[in-house]
């Protein structure tokens, strides 16, 4: 019989415990073969050595992640529980070296997974990034985070934000209003981002005097831009013939990153995505960065890491099963053409 106590100083209870010690009852019921009482900022555990250990590293786990990153969300315990790494691709909130500019009211604006990390630091090396991943994992977020910090340090005179502006099911054309009243709903994502980094009035000014820029992809045709950091959001809405035009427009002191989500393409079925032609002829270019993001770096709604696992898991079941009937239809081929040849030659 082993007896453990474990103190939780630094850290609120009931974020530890969860409400009516919700997440303090997922460990006792993974671990029925010990006591576990709390009291105060101590908690104790009594049990066989072997279990009682490993019931400790959970709670250890939870108790860090806490004093961490700030946040102990139910299914994170779950998937301690389960045996998963919560930390592979977490970054400390006590790392100096995540932070990438200061948003509105001098909040650090920081990398909150690995990915992200690799993304600002590739940044930092290479003119031009590819960012891919999924939905969720912070790309446009943290580019523009990127994109910020340039213009701030001045190291570029501007920013430009755009858009190829494909339609994702919807049809732009019965929007209300001019051009800009038509596409602005559809860049306002990285209007999101530009509010947690400018107050209103400076980023009004900005606006304005068009040292913050955003625009669809179509409008940088015939452009230079120089001496400023460029992010083009959603590249796979893009055809390759597009991408080359964009890429084509940089100037000497341009920056640039690139983002996408390969499995999101809302394009025709008769048109194909220019981004996996882009990352396949230029990803070995010196200069050139390419940073994949996983579900691992999302950073939304808890559940939306599952979502993303799942529509992999049908795109795959989907794409086998788009394999094997194109392979009965090839064997049907070969064997009427095998038909054919035999007749003619009777």
């Amino acid at each position: 019989m082993s007896e453990i106590n474990l103190s939780i100083d630094g850290v609120d209870p009931v974020a530890l415990y969860g409400q009516k010690n919700s997440k303090l009852n997922l460990v006792k019921n993974a671990y029925p073969e010990i006591r576990i009482t709390s009291r105060g900022e101590k908690l104790k555990l009594i049990g066989e050595k072997k279990i009682t250990q490993q019931a400790k590293e959970i709670l250890e786990k939870m108790i860090r992640m806490l004093k961490e990153h700030d946040e102990l969300p139910t299914q994170m315990v779950k998937d301690m529980l389960n045996g998963n790494n919560p930390f592979k691709s977490k970054i400390s909130k006590g790392d100096a070296t995540s932070t990438i500019v200061n948003g509105r009211n001098g909040k650090p604006i920081k990398a909150k997974t690995v990915n992200q990390k690799r993304l600002f630091d590739s940044a930092e090396t290479n003119d031009i990034v590819f960012a891919i991943g999924p939905a969720g994992t912070g790309k446009t977020y943290t580019a523009v985070a990127i994109a910020v910090r340039a213009l701030k340090n001045k190291l570029v005179k501007k920013i430009i934000l755009t858009r190829p502006a494909v339609e994702a099911g919807e049809n732009l054309g019965f929007l209300p209003g001019d051009l800009k009243d038509k596409v602005d709903p559809y860049l306002r994502p990285l209007y999101d981002a530009l509010d947690d980094m400018f107050p209103p009035d400076k980023l009004e000014h900005f606006m304005t005097t068009r040292v913050i820029e955003i625009a669809p992809l179509a409008f940088m045709r015939g452009r230079t831009l120089d001496n400023a950091f460029i992010i083009l959001d959603e590249a796979q809405n893009a055809s390759s013939m597009q991408l080359k035009m964009f890429l084509t427009r940089l100037g000497p002191s341009a920056k640039c990153i690139i983002t996408g989500d390969i499995s999101q393409i809302d394009l025709p079925h008769n048109q194909r995505s220019g981004l996996k032609h882009s990352i396949n002829i230029l990803g070995d270019t010196e200069g050139i960065g390419v940073v994949y993001l996983t579900v691992d770096d999302v950073v939304r709604h808890r559940l939306v890491k599952d979502i993303i696992i799942a529509y992999s898991k049908a795109d795959e079941i989907r794409k086998a099963k788009k394999e094997e009937e194109q392979k009965l239809k090839d064997a049907e081929k070969a064997a009427r053409q095998a038909r054919y040849k035999k007749q003619e030659e009777e």
